[in-house]
């Protein structure tokens, strides 16, 4: 909202408003703001919530001092939310369509991990939302991005050769046009085909249309669409129930994705900038420099809720939190062409999704064939495992978010490694 009043008063001439043209301003203002209201909300919420008794009941898990965490306020995950979406709101354009996709990810996922928190909480039912509804949710939401990003007019993406080969009035050119309206003939979206990013390759972009290259040429659109949301749907449903798991102990769902954000708003601000994109061969996708006002919401909200979420916490974030997060980290990816990276990215989301299915498909495979079952770890997710070994938690936590760096430092470097 302030952008398009900064950009009236700088059709007027006043001193100063053009400064919001930059995303470079927009996105710090949108990192201070956000961490300001986490701070400043933060604390009448968990007030909020403990006048309403709105506490965590801790199951006997038999670990070491998971009692200490009975009657923490949950349902935290509104104090997230909040300090993300009002930054965005002021400081990025509204009409934007990633934006628009990423506003949609924060309330839909944010109200069906609330829906699983009241019901757990206000309702008294421990098994919480159901777990199709939230599975149909999550493949609603994908089916929403997947078309968009399909058909759109407003989305576009140019290969990097082509950009190479632009003079100068071109790029320029290319950079003003909005997609769908009258701009460079040469890159209007191609919507039979859809293009996204392999890490560590050379000339390291992927056509899904590739999937069904056996189908005729004229015949390939539809079965392209449905591909690639068949694939958006099984990020987006496995990196929120990846979060989902990974928020366990105190900050490490919290610290995990805000160090996944800052990684994510490198990779979008070079993928938005023609000269970035052009220097290191990577895909350029005009328009999407209005993300990186996104992820600098995400990380200080992220940051700003650890004040209140770090050992010992406060308060959780609950579903409404955790969902919301993996679901956003999600979408951004995958709008940005980088779902392919996910797996090193988000690499604690994965192992702790993997340690359950690995866990729980061994027990039951071991149980058919000798009657008992067995088990890979002590316990899962994989951080109680290590609880489980008797590490205290603060130390669990800082060495995942140690390991979350050195993922992310590898997803960065994948720019220019192949």
């Amino acid at each position: 909202m302030l952008y398009y009043l900064f950009q009236y008063l700088d059709n007027l001439n006043v001193p100063g408003a053009g400064v919001f043209s930059y995303i470079s301003f927009r996105s710090a203002a949108a990192v201070i703001t956000s961490l300001i209201i986490s701070m400043l909300i933060g604390k009448k919420i968990i007030r909020f919530l403990q006048k309403k008794q709105v506490g965590e009941v801790v199951r006997d898990l038999g670990l070491e001092g998971q009692y200490r965490k009975e009657g923490t306020p949950s349902m935290g995950g509104i104090i997230i939310l909040a300090s993300i979406m009002i930054p965005v709101l002021l400081f990025a354009k509204l009409d934007n369509v990633y934006i628009i996709l990423m506003l949609l990810t924060t309330l839909w996922l944010g109200f069906i991990g609330f829906l699983d928190d009241y019901i757990k909480v206000f309702r008294k039912n421990k098994e919480g939302l159901a777990g199709r509804f939230k599975v149909i949710g999550q493949v609603v939401l994908g089916l929403i991005v997947g078309v968009t990003l399909f058909l759109s007019d407003d989305v576009l993406t140019v290969e990097t050769a082509n950009v190479s080969s632009m003079s100068v009035r071109e790029r320029n050119e290319l950079i003003e046009t909005t997609a769908g309206e009258n701009g460079h003939s040469g890159f209007k979206p191609d919507k039979t085909t859809i293009k996204t990013t392999i890490p560590f390759v050379k000339n390291n972009e992927f056509d899904y249309s590739w999937l069904v290259s056996f189908i005729v040429k004229d015949r390939r659109q539809p079965w392209t669409w449905l591909v690639f949301v068949l694939i958006v749907i099984f990020v987006i449903t496995a990196v929120s129930n990846g979060a989902n798991l990974t928020d366990g102990l105190d900050g490490l769902a919290t610290g995990t994705s805000a160090i996944v954000g800052v990684a994510l708003a490198i990779l979008a601000y070079v993928s938005s900038n023609i000269i970035y994109a052009d220097y290191l061969n990577i895909m350029f996708i005009p328009h999407s420099e209005e993300l990186v006002i996104f992820a600098a919401s995400l990380i200080g909200a992220t940051i700003g809720f650890l004040w209140y979420n770090s050992y010992p916490a406060q308060v959780f974030m609950g579903d409404t939190g955790s969902l919301a997060l993996g679901g956003i980290i999600a979408v951004f990816a995958i709008v940005i062409r980088k779902e392919l990276l996910i797996p090193v990215l988000c690499g604690i989301f994965l192992m702790e999704n993997l340690s359950v299915v690995l866990q729980v498909s061994w027990f039951k495979r071991t149980k058919k064939k000798y009657g008992t079952g067995r088990r890979i770890f002590l316990m899962a997710p994989l951080h109680h495992h290590y609880q489980k070994k008797g590490y205290p938690e603060p130390k669990i936590v800082t060495r995942f978010w140690i390991v979350a760096i050195i993922l992310a430092v590898i997803s960065i470097v994948t720019l220019k490694i192949r």
